[in-house]
């Protein structure tokens, strides 16, 4: 079976890499979903949302938040590089949903609530 290639990776470090079966991750031009044989492109990530590849050895989905960044496809291989990024099963949900309480208090800062939105998405929070 066709497999891609990913890394997802942050400045702090390398968030998750290994072969997948699928990558989806939202663009600011709308979601896409990246199969084995995928077109090349290059996207803008979606500031605050989340990024989820199916592992190839059919173990648990992984999502992750991502900040700004983009991504690339090529040769089955996807690079995402965001500004900022956190694997779902790293995030404290009770400081997320704190985070996203505080934003919302503030209500000046919409990356922030977007970014603490798509944290408790990406633990499995809802939201």
């Amino acid at each position: 079976m066709a497999t891609l290639r990913v890394g997802l990776v942050s400045p702090e470090r390398e968030i998750w890499s290994g072969e997948a079966r699928m990558v989806v991750a939202q663009t600011i031009e709308g979601q896409l979903g990246i199969l084995p044989g995928h077109a090349p492109v290059l996207g803008v990530l979606l500031d605050g949302s989340v990024v989820k590849i199916e592992p190839a050895d059919g173990g648990p989905a992984v999502s992750a938040m991502v900040g700004s960044g983009f991504f690339s496809v090529a040769d089955d291989e996807v690079s995402v590089l965001a500004e900022q990024a956190e694997l779902g099963a790293e995030v404290d949900v009770a400081a997320a949903r704190q985070a996203l309480q505080d934003a919302l208090a503030a209500g000046e800062d919409p990356t922030s609530e977007r970014r603490a939105r798509a944290r408790l998405r990406a633990a499995g929070g809802e939201e």
